[in-house]
């Protein structure tokens, strides 16, 4: 895996907002807009989310699934990748990219405990079919860099010790699609910035010192 962002797949795969929000054509057809397309992959990151709650995996792993199959549908359509297959797909490919692997038939068996709605039974087999048209669809390039380390180290060099607060605006963020359009840091920093006016904390002299650009920052948040 790249150790450099800058150097790393990742980098040079975002996007713009532009380039993001686009309703692929055969999704346009079945008359989903704009709008549909964003509250389906806010669902179907909640999905994800309550599988791993019942896997046990790390929220890095949540974050990197997420980041999954939003990218896939920067690329595919929905008609062609149902969502309620991809999710856990990504799921499952993203355990075994961050070394935590979880079995297909579990997440399978916890599909099925979640959810009754006969659209979501499907297979291991199926699973394991999706993730072939998923590695191709993501061009094979699985590498994800988190703001999660970025914030780390930003807040102990800020001096605050909002990490919990801090760490749920860097979750919040996968509802939806920064992390295809903005490099980590810069989320990481979007979430400082919140937290500090949550907060009331006055780190202006602070941001000015890192010589990042404000506008981007709180666009962002």
């Amino acid at each position: 895996m790249a150790s450099n962002f800058w150097t790393s797949s990742h980098y040079k795969q975002l996007l713009d907002q532009e380039e993001v929000d686009v309703v692929h054509p055969l999704d346009r057809e079945k008359g989903i807009n704009l709008e549909d397309f964003k509250l389906i992959k806010m669902h179907m990151a909640n999905y994800i989310g309550k599988l791993a709650q019942n896997v046990k995996v790390r929220q890095r792993v949540v974050a990197t699934a997420v980041t999954y199959m939003r990218r896939v549908y920067t690329k595919k359509s929905m008609t062609e990748y149902d969502p309620r297959v991809v999710a856990p797909t990504c799921l499952y490919l993203a355990s075994k990219a961050e070394e935590s692997t979880v079995q297909a038939r579990v997440l399978v068996y916890y599909t099925r405990k979640l959810y009754s709605d006969e659209k979501y039974r499907y297979e291991i087999k199926d699973i394991l079919e999706m993730e072939m048209k998923i590695l191709e669809a993501l061009n094979y390039y699985l590498v994800v860099f988190h703001p999660y380390r970025s914030l780390s180290q930003l807040l102990q060099d800020a001096g605050m010790n909002d990490t919990q607060i801090c760490w749920g605006l860097v979750n919040d963020t996968y509802k939806m699609d920064l992390i295809l359009i903005h490099p980590p840091h810069l989320i990481a920093l979007a979430c400082i910035y919140v937290a500090s006016v949550l907060k009331d904390k006055e780190n202006t002299a602070w941001f000015e010192e890192l010589r990042v650009d404000m506008n981007v920052v709180s666009l962002q948040s």
